[in-house]
């Protein structure tokens, strides 16, 4: 049995970074997806392949696969991490619980 390990790419809908840093466990499926003649459903022979484990580091999800003694393929992400833009003075400055000035119109 094979397993991949990577860093899932944030969401198309997202804008944020939030749970972009972890590191998923996912096993490479055993066969293909056959579909039943008779109602049309999708289905696989293992069950492996709806397993998907979520790490907080790369070694954390290495030490996993060695444990279990799973071969695995490391696939690292090519894309730069992105640089917070923060704006003195800008929308989200209205709504800082500490502000310096008071709110009015």
């Amino acid at each position: 049995m094979r397993a991949k390990i990577y860093t899932p790419a944030r969401n198309a809908m997202q804008s944020g970074q939030a749970k972009t840093g972890g590191w998923v466990f996912e096993y490479a499926p055993v066969a293909p997806k056959r579909t039943d003649p008779l109602m049309g459903w999708s289905g696989s022979k293992g069950a492996t392949n709806q397993l998907r484990l979520n790490f907080d580091t790369k070694e954390a999800a290495i030490a996993y696969a060695e444990s279990k003694g799973v071969e695995y393929d490391v696939v690292e992400s090519t894309s730069r991490a992105r640089k917070p833009i923060i704006r003195k003075m800008g929308y989200a400055e209205n709504f800082v619980p500490d502000r310096r000035m008071p709110w009015t119109h």
